[in-house]
């Protein structure tokens, strides 16, 4: 049974903690979403549970959680189609040999690490009721994961988004955001498959059919919008309402198939027009309402899941460790080493590799999903949170070194330059 007083109570307790949080990592020159991702870690049995257990049940009983985790899926469902509807080809197209190499093996590199890793970690941290197959590539994919919304949220707030760097970062990261979900939808699809009756190839073909159909059917279609909102000069209400009914119908679609809804909000999202005006607007429309109040609570039942004291003893930590050094090792070595490869100097590579390691808020909704169907255990499911956290945290202070300080040092040097030699003869 719904109890109102306490849902209200907990939406307010994880607004409160996201807000004040997200607050302080902007003082440190950390992005709002990673304040709000520690947020939610805070709030679970890692730190509210262990220093006041009594009101932590009391706030969060686990019989009340269905409530606050439907909200949470119709905000990821906004989400998902505003990284859909960010994601243009213009991104990926009369790009440098650098991005087409440097895209392809920072998806290649750390999928292959994460299913070799996978050997090691399946016997210690899974049990059979998990194919291998399914562990293996899971593992493979969630180290792949790059967080495009937060990349490119970094490059806006330093500027850097029109610069040789911030293109490459960009399109590498637009390629492997639809690489990474391609592929975990077909691993969806597996494990559903295999765990539920009926056909695997009605399944396949069921979902391969819906995605042509998006792109040659219902992708011109949408046209209509992008020349409606032309006239209109905005946004009209009725217009947010047809595509949020479109981006809940697509999902529920997607469901159905057996991959997964949030796939289908990402596709909807990525056949918009893109018409810049039409997508900044939409995006304005939506952003508030998913990013401020439900992305949040999505944080906060990733944190209820999350509990740091499973990881105990030395082999747990180890574990933890090696799943941090190999996700770093693939992205960012990956990334880094296959730049320089292709050309770009040393510390333009190196950038890029940091910028290819920031995992975000796409790796929690990448491990919530393998949470749900059961492929990773609580335990190993607070290391692979522990992973995401650590990598999207060290992506600011190393770019910062790496990249800005260095600019900035360039940069006071050249104005030195320019006030020596203006014209005027030198002191004799």
């Amino acid at each position: 049974m719904l109890n109102l007083p306490l849902l209200f109570l907990q939406i307010m307790v994880v607004l409160v903690a996201a807000r004040v949080v997200g607050h302080i990592f902007r003082k440190i020159g950390q992005p709002q979403v990673v304040g709000e991702m520690f947020a939610g870690i805070l709030l679970g049995p890692s730190l509210f549970g262990w220093l006041a257990p009594a009101t932590f049940a009391a706030v969060f009983p686990p019989a009340s959680l269905g409530f606050l985790n439907a909200l949470s899926q119709f905000g990821l469902l906004i989400f998902m189609f505003l990284v859909g509807l960010d994601l243009d080809s213009g991104h990926v197209k009369d790009k440098s040999h650098a991005t087409l190499v440097t895209s392809h093996v920072s998806i290649c590199a750390p999928f292959l690490l994460g299913t070799a890793l996978a050997l090691y970690l399946y016997p210690r941290l899974s049990d059979s009721s998990v194919k291998f197959d399914h562990f293996a590539l899971f593992m493979g994919i969630a180290m792949s994961i790059t967080a495009f919304p937060v990349l490119a949220r970094i490059l806006t707030e330093r500027k850097l988004l029109q610069t040789e760097l911030g293109s490459v970062a960009i399109a590498c990261a637009a390629v492997d955001d639809v690489t990474g979900w391609c592929v975990l939808a077909g691993v969806v699809l597996l494990v559903r498959a295999s765990s539920e009756a009926g056909s695997l190839a009605l399944t396949i073909f069921g979902s391969a059919a819906y995605i042509l159909a998006m792109m040659f059917v219902v992708r011109p279609m949408l046209r209509k919008l992008q020349m409606h909102y032309e006239r209109k000069g905005k946004v009209s209400k009725d217009t947010l309402a047809f595509v949020v009914v479109l981006v809940l119908a697509s999902g529920w679609i997607t469901e159905q198939l057996g991959i997964h809804a949030l796939f289908g909000a990402f596709l909807m999202g990525a056949v918009m027009p893109k018409e810049h005006g039409f997508v900044r607007d939409l995006g304005v429309k939506l952003h508030d309402a998913a990013v401020v109040l439900l992305l949040p609570i999505f944080f906060a039942l990733t944190g209820l899941r999350t509990s740091i004291g499973l990881v105990k003893g030395p082999e747990m930590w180890f574990f933890c460790a090696i799943i941090t050094f190999i996700a770093i090792l693939g992205k960012f070595g990956g990334g880094a080493l296959s730049a320089r490869a292709s050309g770009l100097p040393w510390r333009t590579a190196t950038s890029l590799g940091i910028l290819m390691n920031t995992r975000g808020l796409m790796e929690l909704v990448v491990l919530n999903i393998g949470f749900d169907l059961g492929i990773l255990s609580p335990a190993l499911f607070t290391m692979m949170v522990l992973m995401a956290l650590l990598t999207t945290f060290m992506t600011s202070p190393l770019l910062k070194a790496v990249y800005l300080r260095p600019l900035e040092r360039a940069s006071a040097a050249a104005v030195d330059r320019a006030i020596v030699f203006d014209g005027r003869p030198p002191v004799s």
